[in-house]
């Protein structure tokens, strides 16, 4: 047998990236940043096909596979539950698993649009679109964020009524994903704040007629940092993929301290 080469193939060669035949093409300008060389940091583009069926991550994704391998974010369940991948996308806080591309593409096909990403604001940024996340953590411990009772411990479970369960049943959805806390402007200029979610994840258990600590906790957010900061300006329910009305929690949160929960 004689071997032979196609010198149209060069096997060395990476593959080209897949676009879907129905996939319409966007531009992701990207937020790029690295410790390792901080004068390098601004805005980098890529085009990449997208369907109506996918969601910003799997562009995200999609860049990260085939465009460009040090693209940094996080994320994890890719299903709205985990929180991990909130970014500010065309300037608003987002989960990028749960903004739907067909919610953002053109009914024209022939015409491209651009879309801005970035990391959230208010929180050091670590690489590209991964913030440390700490800060937000103190603020969300230093309420306490846990059931405070005292005694004995029960033998069964602690009985609640429905009524009495549907007090704080909003701001248990919860996920700390940071999209409230630094949407606030507040937040951004006066880091100290103890921001929305922390203030979100207090009433929780303010109201929860189990918990023995709503004084306690009371008193932490009648501090400077506290509460009396909210300037109600909404972002932060806007910017909750949860639906939480946040900032009717503030200012509930607010009247049990001037009145009674």
């Amino acid at each position: 047998m004689t071997a032979t080469t196609d010198t149209a193939v060069r096997h060395d060669d990476p593959p080209l990236p897949p676009v879907p035949e129905e996939a319409t093409m966007v531009t992701l300008k990207i937020s790029r940043f690295n410790p390792e060389d901080p004068d390098a940091q601004g805005f980098e583009s890529f085009r990449v096909p997208a369907l109506p069926t996918d969601r910003l991550l799997n562009l995200l994704l999609y860049v990260k596979g085939y465009l460009d391998g040090t693209l940094t974010f996080r994320r994890s369940c890719a299903h709205g539950v985990c929180g991990s991948d909130a970014m500010r996308i065309n300037g608003v806080n987002r989960l990028a698993c749960k903004l739907l591309m067909k919610d953002m593409l053109p009914k024209d096909k022939s015409k491209e649009i651009t879309i801005t990403v970035e990391p959230i604001k208010g929180l050091p940024v670590e690489k590209d679109l991964v913030v440390d996340m700490e800060p937000f953590f103190d603020a969300f411990r230093a309420v306490k964020p846990f059931l405070m009772t005292s005694g004995n411990e029960p033998t069964r479970e602690r009985i609640q009524s429905q009524t009495d369960r549907a007090r704080f049943d909003d701001t248990t959805k919860c996920i700390l994903c940071a999209c409230c806390t630094t949407s606030c402007p507040v937040y951004w200029n006066e880091g100290s704040y103890f921001g929305p979610a922390a203030i979100v994840n207090a009433h929780r258990f303010i109201f929860d007629s189990r918990d023995e600590g709503a004084a306690e906790r009371l008193d932490i957010l009648n501090d400077v940092d506290g509460v009396w900061r909210c300037r109600t300006t909404f972002n932060c329910t806007d910017a909750c993929p949860r639906g939480i009305q946040v900032t009717q929690a503030i200012q509930e949160v607010k009247r049990a301290l001037m009145f009674a929960r």
